[in-house]
């Protein structure tokens, strides 16, 4: 059994378009959802070795996942100065040497 659900374009790269391609795929005589990278460009156009597989047997845990992000997980926060968010290094203790070990 093969049934394609749907593509969704990644990106395009040095010519190269990737997509991202959703279907119902049978391999090894089990079904599972394959989602996996197809690249086209001018030396190869076909799947990438990215991707993965959802068998049968867990697409309902995977599907109850993906149905619990919400719009508001998928908003984007503004980039702000990272120089203002980022912890201060900490400081070298002065003066202080490591205790002397006994061997």
């Amino acid at each position: 059994m093969e049934k394609d659900i749907g593509k969704i374009e990644k990106g395009e790269f040095e010519g190269a378009v990737t997509e991202i391609v959703i279907g119902v795929k049978e391999y090894n005589g089990k079904v599972g959802l394959d989602i996996r990278e197809f690249i086209k460009s001018e030396r190869y156009t076909g799947p990438t070795k990215k991707g993965l597989r959802i068998p049968s047997r867990s697409f309902q845990e995977f599907k109850d996942m993906i149905n619990s992000v919400t719009e508001e997980d998928m908003k984007e926060t503004p980039k702000e100065d990272i120089s203002k968010e980022a912890p201060e290094a900490p400081k070298e203790l002065e003066g202080e040497q490591p205790e002397e070990q006994d061997y």
